[in-house]
């Protein structure tokens, strides 16, 4: 058994062993071309270095971007990766490694790096968890809460995959002993909010590079707010009444939509359907928000085209097949809309946005 903690891997990197800023793991390298890096996203891979320094390697990763925390495996090797993106106030990392154990212990937490909470999905494999005089088995599909300011041990017997999202502590709104009360327990998709939650963590750590950043703060905040309710949920209390969460069941709506937005059959009576609500109480949610749901979902698909038309080189996508990736079901539709909402056609738009770019190049 091979076990090592950051301070070792540290001296390793002073004599020369140091982390190199190689990024392309396999599964980065086979990524689908039509879904761009973001210049916010990083991935480290152990199979950027020679194999007996993999585990170096990965204790200073994990120092670098998570916490700090010692790591034992069964091998001198590890094969890992993880990959980390900024969305708002949420750091997600995405990790996927061999079998191993993880202890965050009390020397590593006098070195005040615990300045979140941590929120993981189990993506994939098993967790054994321990913190705060508690143990659970995180399966695939699960959520745990993990204090980052207290000692927690994680054996993963398995290869698996992990999403955390490390949430600032206060955003949550969360006293010392009501987190106490969330750690080491297994969050399960089976209902509630948790069945909202956990697909919406999946999808956003996948989807993450794809946002523009204005969309990625409104998203961040989302999930932060139903993290926050999800929270209350967990501790018996009543989500709608968190200072800042909103309304509970608005969010898990405009989320639904979000995800289904190049539906076209994202009617109001379908979305009413899915949240046991009436369509006349659906739109009295929207009439609070001084809008319509229809001119929300309209503007939320016109604004998608637009930037999805303004990244796409010359001629390379028909304005009909953007309008019908985003639900609209028709290019007439689609124009007509775009004209009420930016006095343009899409076509004078996106003449008049290439020509200011090629205005502002440089000569």
């Amino acid at each position: 058994m091979t076990v090592r903690s950051p301070q070792e891997a540290a001296s390793r990197t002073a004599n020369g062993g140091g982390m190199p800023t190689v990024i392309g793991s396999v599964e980065e390298r086979h990524r689908p071309p039509t879904a761009s890096v973001s210049p916010r996203a990083r991935v480290l891979t152990t199979r950027s270095v020679p194999p007996h320094e993999s585990l170096d390697f990965w204790h200073d990763a994990v120092l670098a971007t998570l916490v700090g925390m010692d790591i034992a495996t069964e091998d001198s090797t590890y094969d890992a990766a993880m990959r980390t993106d900024h969305l708002g106030d949420l750091q997600i990392t995405t990790v996927e490694c061999d079998p191993g154990r993880v202890h965050r212990a009390p020397r590593f937490i006098a070195r005040g790096d615990g300045r979140h909470v941590f929120v993981a999905l189990q993506s994939t494999g098993r967790a054994q968890v321990e913190q705060d005089g508690r143990t659970t088995e995180l399966r695939a599909g699960d959520i745990g809460f993990f204090e980052t300011v207290r000692p927690f041990r994680t054996t993963f017997p398995e290869r698996f995959r992990l999403k955390i999202f490390a949430v600032p502590r206060g955003l949550l709104a969360r006293s010392e002993a009501d987190l106490r009360q969330l750690t080491a327990r297994a969050v399960r998709p089976s209902g509630g909010l948790p069945a909202l939650l956990a697909p919406l963590l999946e999808r956003l750590a996948d989807t993450s590079e794809t946002y523009a950043t204005p969309t990625a703060e409104r998203l961040a905040a989302s999930v932060i707010d139903l993290v926050a309710a999800t929270a209350a949920a967990e501790l018996d209390e009543d989500p709608a009444e968190l200072p800042g969460a909103g309304d509970v069941l608005l969010l898990r709506i405009k989320t639904f939509v979000r995800w289904h937005l190049s539906d076209p059959g994202l009617t109001p009576q379908v979305i009413a359907d899915v949240h046991g609500v009436s369509v006349r109480y659906l739109h009295r949610l929207f009439e609070a928000e001084e809008t319509t749901l229809f001119r929300w979902i309209r503007e939320l698909r016109l604004r998608e085209c637009r930037r999805e038309l303004a990244a796409q080189a010359p001629g390379s996508v028909s304005l009909g097949q953007v309008a019908r990736r985003w639900g609209f079901t028709s290019p007439a539709r689609f124009s007509k809309a775009f004209r009420g909402s930016f006095g343009l056609s899409p076509t004078e738009w996106l003449a008049r946005e290439r020509a200011s770019r090629t205005a502002d190049a440089p000569c």
